[in-house]
């Protein structure tokens, strides 16, 4: 009977840890009228290479200024992922034959946060860095959202911000778990 017993509790830890935990299903996409009003194909392109740049310069940033791993980590995978982006922007562009023109709201505050991590060492950092993360990201999915969905939009640029806006989902959701763990 112990036998009988000990065999069962032994097969029900077995099963329990042969069980796969259940995948978390991605986020639905918000709803195009979630999304904020498209910009000019011109801002467009100035907001998209912000982004791309401050994900970069801002990986870097806390690449030299942080010792947490979670953010060490997200800003490598930022740099690379990033960087890509930028390569894939300007070739949209050129293709699109639009030129840059600079999008005021997402520079400000790409610029501020910049220079507020800039001054910031450790913990703060690592929060401050999050935050601002979960705040571009934010930002990106709505540009993207609203410029993918416009009918009116350039064609390479608006399969550019079709292609980015699942890429930045998912980017602002790792931003958030980081904004949570640190």
């Amino acid at each position: 009977m112990m036998r009988n017993l000990v065999a069962a509790v032994g097969t029900a830890f077995l099963l329990a840890a042969c069980q796969q935990p259940a995948a978390t299903p991605p986020p639905p996409p918000a709803s195009p009228t979630a999304y904020a009003n498209p910009l000019p194909d011109a801002r467009f392109v100035g907001f998209a290479q912000t982004v791309n740049d401050f994900q970069v310069q801002s990986g870097r940033l806390a690449l030299t200024k942080s010792s947490n791993q979670l953010v060490r980590g997200y800003a490598t995978r930022a740099i690379d992922e990033y960087t890509a982006n930028a390569q894939s922007l300007s070739r949209n562009r050129n293709s699109a034959g639009v030129t840059y023109a600079p999008e005021e709201n997402v520079k400000s505050i790409a610029d501020d946060s910049m220079s507020r991590l800039s001054s910031l060492q450790g913990p703060a950092f690592d929060k401050a860095y999050a935050d601002a993360q979960v705040r571009v990201q934010n930002a990106a999915v709505n540009q993207f959202g609203a410029y993918g969905g416009n009918p009116n939009a350039s064609g390479p640029l608006r399969r550019y911000a079709q292609e980015m806006l699942p890429k930045s989902q998912a980017q602002l959701e790792y931003a958030k778990r980081l904004a949570g763990g640190v």
